[in-house]
């Protein structure tokens, strides 16, 4: 048998020129399963993406990196920005470690960009909003909202196709990252919300896991979240996630959005034309290497009606959807570090989705509804914008109330 090393694979062949931004240059924390979709973008584009340097916790760990990736690695964190010398720091350890790493990058000024969550529980995201948050120098990779097909729904939803947004059922992913859609596609900022939450479990088969096929067609008991997030004024999300939906593919992922004036549901947009006139427009993907097209398979671009919404930047790289994500991920964060964009995903965004998330989880134990109120991230004024810079905003969670500014408020359920 031929065997191929990754390390001699070139990278897809391009048929068409790609706008190339600039080249992104970053550092990453981590030898795990968290850190491999960075490996894989800075090997597939490396006219986009350098990675400089990897810092691993075992030097065996950091063998097999430099022998497979041709990467430099260091054991500490101070080296590594201290001799690679990148533009930011992805950190992507295990949920207990993050803060850490994030307070001792921000220590010598280095932006960072962490993995979701950037802390494991509220008390966590309170004291890491109290050492960085005033730095402005963290963001998290919070990718969902960059796949395209959310990129295309947003744009419509933005553009008022379906009038006002009203609510949103998503049955994808789990907790913050379900929250951080559901919010964007809302236009809701750091805002309070009543959470209301019920577990039930039934049969479902369960066929692949991130370990492999089973090839085994046996039922197992499978629970199903169902959650309310209302945010006021009108304004919902409905959340529904059964375990493993990840990869099940008989519980594929759904999403609908309601408007005052139409609604989306997955890729059917449906809307007033006038005002007797109700018509149904689908979100068409246009993807080469089918039938005769000789250009390799991958994703061109999604349009509607003859309106483009996005359209991929890094064709000609071969990635998934979710990979085309985090490669926009960390283009976006490389251009907000030279100051020539805005910022991704920011620190109190990503406190506000999380401590949304621990909410519901809340709210299934106690089986009450949960409430949140300001936390420290959000009272230095409310915005309500969420793709605007968001630093110093954010949540928190307690009985019904008002609570005072030096009040530390808990996750803790509301009266029935």
């Amino acid at each position: 048998m031929i065997t191929i090393a990754r390390a001699t694979v070139p990278a897809a062949a391009m048929t068409r020129s790609r706008r190339v931004a600039g080249r992104t240059r970053f550092g990453l924390v981590g030898s795990g399963w968290r850190s491999s979709i960075y490996l894989r973008m800075a090997y597939m584009m490396p006219e986009r993406f350098e990675l400089v340097g990897v810092v691993t916790r075992r030097p065996e760990a950091g063998t097999e990196l430099a022998r497979d990736w041709e990467v430099r690695t260091f054991l500490d964190v101070g080296e590594l920005v201290a001799e690679a010398r990148p533009d930011f720091v992805v950190v992507a350890v295990p949920w207990a470690v993050t803060p850490t790493l994030i307070r001792q990058l921000v220590s010598v000024g280095m932006p960072v960009l962490a993995e979701t969550p950037p802390a494991p529980d509220a008390d966590g995201l309170r004291s890491l909003w109290s050492d960085v948050g005033a730095s402005a120098l963290v963001q998290v990779a919070e990718q969902y909202w960059m796949m395209p097909m959310h990129v295309a729904r947003l744009k419509l939803v933005e553009a008022g196709v379906i009038g006002k947004p009203t609510s949103v059922l998503i049955s994808s992913t789990h907790g913050y990252h379900a929250v951080s859609l559901i919010r964007r596609y809302l236009g809701v900022g750091l805002e309070p919300a009543i959470v209301r939450a019920q577990t039930f479990s039934s049969d479902l088969i369960d066929p692949i896991t991130p370990a492999g096929w089973r090839n085994d067609l046996a039922t197992h008991v499978a629970e199903t979240t169902l959650a309310t997030i209302d945010f006021g004024s009108g304004r919902v999300g409905r959340y529904d996630f059964t375990s493993n939906q990840w990869w099940n593919p008989v519980r594929p992922d759904h999403l609908i959005v309601r408007g005052s004036s139409g609604e989306i549901c997955d890729d059917v947009v449906v809307r007033m034309q006038d005002a007797v006139t109700p018509v149904c427009s689908r979100i068409e993907s246009s993807i080469t290497g089918r039938g005769m097209n000789f250009e390799g398979f991958d994703l061109s671009h999604l349009s509607m009606g003859g309106d483009i919404l996005y359209r991929n930047e890094f064709e000609g790289a071969r990635l998934s959807e979710d990979e085309l994500s985090v490669a926009d991920m960390l283009a976006r964060m490389g251009r907000w570090v030279l100051g020539q964009g805005e910022p991704p995903y920011p620190l109190a965004e990503a406190c506000h989705d999380h401590l949304l998330g621990l909410a519901i989880e809340e709210a299934v134990v106690s089986k009450d509804a949960v409430a949140t109120t300001m936390e420290s991230w959000a009272r230095s004024g409310r915005i309500e914008d969420p793709s605007a810079s968001l630093e110093g905003a954010g949540s928190s969670t307690q009985r019904a109330g008002i609570v005072s500014e030096n009040e530390s408020a808990q996750i803790v359920p509301l009266d029935s």
